[in-house]
């Protein structure tokens, strides 16, 4: 690779990595800000309420065009497992940032 298209491959790789990394950032901050209503559903998804609450799903008691996802079983599981996934996943990069930076 001569020293033009070096120049210029490189330029890519700053373009790619910098929309990257503002896009991360950006995500992160929306992230870092809905935390606490994350943890508001788990209290609801561990809690008396969304047991009552699914039990008047099960016995028809609920509107049928509610939207009702949260009373599944699996949604509120699944998203906590990829809650779960996403921050190991989150601290491999830092861990391997910090090493490597």
């Amino acid at each position: 690779m001569n020293q033009i298209e070096r120049i210029k491959h490189m330029e890519e790789i700053l373009d790619e990595v910098n929309e990257v990394v503002n896009k991360l950032s950006d995500a992160l901050d929306t992230y870092s800000e809905l935390r606490g209503k994350y943890h508001e559903l788990l209290d609801y998804y561990n809690g008396d309420e969304w047991l009552r609450d699914f039990d008047s799903d099960e016995a028809g008691n609920l509107p049928e065009d509610l939207k009702r996802g949260v009373l599944s079983e699996d949604a509120v599981y699944d998203l906590i497992s990829k809650n779960h996934i996403l921050t190991v996943q989150m601290l491999e990069i830092v861990t391997a940032n910090v090493k490597n930076p």
